[in-house]
């Protein structure tokens, strides 16, 4: 032990081995080095072969110039400055606001008050209404306020349900592979077991049934307590769509085996190639056939304001809502909620409008249907002009944008590049990248950090930049690299 960890109680050897466990790809060694590139290109340093940053390394929309929703911003502005409310000729006829913006100001102040005061624990009353208004007309079925609870972006959400899930260092959740690192990095932290699950790339990543019994089956015969299973739908980091029967197909599993489906549905509004299917619609269509089989089967589903065309990641703001759930259970979650006080409030008024947002007819719809509809469009864009670009690359196979905001090529490198980093003590595609973000700026996160079959080498890139230029940047350097390592 060196003399100064004397000096302390908290050395690196004594603090929680858990959380020196966990691993958070999305924001590691490479976001660290692209964050110290643009601090150095602020100074106006010109030794870099770039002149920007390109962080597609995290689904950040409004980072990347994606414009926030005027209606949503102009009603909270509101919220956090009410006295504007005093002077209604000055906001309707010099500052361009709808009476629309105003009316949704006044009631959002009287759900909750002030935005400056704590709400109640599982959020204000009147936006969880709003979140089952919109989960019925979503769904065709009824959703009670009582089940749904506000949270700090669907990570608060997942955090408070794995907490009660995991009740001992043998408690399993299947997890997708690839999938986003929250669920690996929360299972480690918890010390709990992550049972793996793979994704089948050769069918657009859809999930396989076979391949979830397998994983399932392997983990109980070595003493695991299986207790959940999550699905991410839209995927991340695949972008794909579930179909209904898929969901069926999990539904099925999930009440023969007693496993609590966990639906991270945040990209739900992030669709290109076929129809989100939620999972509470679905479970609740099986429901009304069989209602003896799926009676106790527990969902809980999750929402959040961070993506879509709301991109609104910095207020974070969210939901989940629970379903099947013993109220001995829900009591605790509640309590669980309640010591973190509650969701911020700017976030959750933030959620009420994004499930109610102006209708047609309504003075504010027009420009929100421009905004929504242009921010879909330019994603949509962008996805394919990368897909494009990869199709052209020598060794790169990817699979069609189908949704959510990422691509997940695959890439076969040359055996001398696998040579040299192993020399630098990397994996092949954490090499690439680190390699791509020094010539490039462009910063992406390898497959590793996601999971990924063996011997196959991935890379994460969101679509949210704007341009295509930089799209040519990765062509360029792969080109070279390709060439370098021959």
């Amino acid at each position: 032990m060196s003399s100064t960890a004397q000096l302390r109680s908290l050395n690196i050897n004594n603090i929680n081995p858990h959380v020196k466990e966990a691993k958070y790809a999305v924001r590691g060694e490479l976001a660290v080095r692209s964050e110290e590139y643009r601090a150095k290109l602020a100074k106006g340093n010109a030794g870099l072969p770039f002149d920007k940053v390109i962080s597609a390394n995290i689904g950040n929309p409004q980072q990347l110039d994606q414009k926030p929703i005027t209606f949503f911003r102009q009603v909270l502005s509101l919220l956090e400055y009410p006295p504007l409310l005093d002077h209604e000729d000055v906001l309707l006829n010099q500052l361009g606001y709808k009476t629309d913006v105003i009316e949704r100001a006044r009631w959002l102040l009287k759900t909750v008050g002030s935005v400056g005061a704590y709400s109640a624990s599982a959020g204000a009353v009147g936006i969880k209404e709003s979140v089952a208004k919109f989960i019925e007309e979503r769904d065709g079925h009824p959703a009670d306020p009582k089940d749904i609870y506000l949270s700090a972006g669907a990570s608060s959400g997942v955090n408070t349900l794995l907490h009660i899930i995991c009740a001992s260092p043998n408690t399993g959740v299947l997890v997708p592979i690839p999938q986003y690192p929250l669920y690996t990095a929360s299972l480690a932290v918890l010390d709990a077991k992550c049972v793996p699950y793979y994704l089948d790339e050769s069918k657009g990543w859809g999930t396989d049934l076979e391949a979830i019994k397998t994983a399932y089956k392997k983990a109980i015969e070595g003493g695991t307590d299986v207790r959940a299973i999550v699905i991410i739908n839209p995927g991340n980091p695949t972008g794909a769509s579930l179909a209904e029967e898929a969901i069926k197909a999990v539904i099925d599993f999930a009440a023969q085996e007693k496993l609590v489906v966990m639906a991270d549905e945040v990209y739900q509004t992030n669709v290109f190639i076929g129809k989100f299917h939620s999972f509470k619609g679905v479970l609740r269509n099986l429901q009304k056939e069989d209602p003896e089989k799926y009676k106790y089967v527990e969902l809980a589903s999750l929402h959040s304001i961070s993506k879509g065309m709301v991109g609104e990641c910095g207020h974070r703001g969210g939901y989940f809502e629970l379903v099947g759930f013993d109220p001995e259970v829900v009591e605790q979650i509640y309590k669980f909620v309640s010591i973190t006080l509650c969701a911020p409030v700017i976030g959750q008024c933030l959620v009420e409008l994004m499930v109610n947002p102006p209708k047609k007819g309504q003075p504010s719809y027009e420009l929100y249907k421009q905004e929504w509809d242009g921010i879909f469009s330019g994603l949509q864009k962008r996805a394919t002009a990368l897909y494009e670009a990869f199709k052209e690359m020598e060794g790169v196979e990817c699979q069609d944008p189908q949704g959510s905001m990422y691509l997940f090529p695959t890439i076969n490198l040359p055996a001398k590049a696998v040579e040299a980093a192993k020399k630098e003590g990397r994996s092949p595609d954490e090499f690439y990248a680190f390699r791509l973000l020094d010539a490039t700026g462009v910063c992406v996160v390898p497959g590793a950090g996601f999971g990924q079959k063996e011997n196959t080498l991935h890379f994460r890139t969101t679509f949210l930049a704007p341009g295509t230029e930089w799209v040519g940047r990765i062509t360029k350097f792969h080109k070279d690299f390709m060439e370098e390592f021959r």
